[in-house]
């Protein structure tokens, strides 16, 4: 059975490094929206340059957009065994676009990493980048400050503008305003899983495996039944 996965969890909580880890050891594509964005103008299809072009307007891309994006990114064959999606979908109409999608192919799993408001804020205002070289010291090595240097080339560590605690608070209201119908839309589902991401990464992977494990067996039992 394919591994068909998305990855839920607000900013901060480790969605894209858990996704990303997960793709790699699983030998599937971890996909993100960016990704395919960029893809999708780099192709020079007509699909890509509508994409090109609201950017360039400055515009988000619509629900419609993104959805013939994802569809053209499924249908390649290195998604054959599965893959990992991470930043969609992002709203009601896209999860109903990309069950459409999958409809005959495994079922979709789905996972939210869960991460209460206040240890985000605590993570993003530990979290600090190397002046020099970009590289991010996040609040899992230990409680970074300016006092700090880079372990990968000695610069001085710094926070970044946009860690502000107030930044950090309004993502969040943006994030549980458009995301939680979406939860709800997936939480009654079998294949629907929730972790505790307010732990160390490697627990945090762990909790990642078994519940996907659990989430491909009753997938499966679910498909035996529609079909009996």
């Amino acid at each position: 059975m394919a591994l068909n996965v998305v990855m839920m969890g607000p900013p901060g909580a480790g969605k894209g490094t858990q996704a990303e880890r997960f793709a790699r050891e699983h030998g599937i594509p971890k996909i993100s929206t960016g990704d395919m964005l960029r893809e999708a103008v780099a192709s020079g299809s007509e699909l890509g340059t509508l994409v090109k072009a609201t950017i360039d307007r400055g515009h988000l891309v619509d629900d419609e957009t993104i959805i013939g994006v994802v569809t053209e990114r499924l249908a390649r064959e290195d998604v054959a065994a599965g893959f990992v999606l991470d930043g969609f979908p992002r709203t009601v109409p896209q999860a109903r676009a990309l069950d459409a999608m999958l409809d005959g192919r495994s079922p979709l799993i789905v996972v939210e990493i869960q991460v209460p408001d206040e240890e985000l804020v605590r993570r993003v205002r530990s979290r600090r980048v190397c002046s020099v070289c970009g590289t991010l010291a996040s609040a899992f090595d230990g409680k970074a400050s300016a006092a700090d240097v880079c372990k990968k080339c000695g610069g001085a560590l710094v926070q970044r503008t946009d860690d502000s605690e107030q930044v950090v608070r309004d993502r969040l209201k943006v994030y549980w305003r458009e995301t939680r119908p979406m939860i709800a839309f997936y939480h009654e589902r079998p294949t629907f899983r929730a972790i505790n991401g307010a732990q160390a990464p490697e627990r945090v992977r762990d909790a990642l495996i078994s519940a996907v494990t659990s989430a491909c067996g009753a997938g499966t039992a679910r498909k035996a039944e529609s079909k009996a």
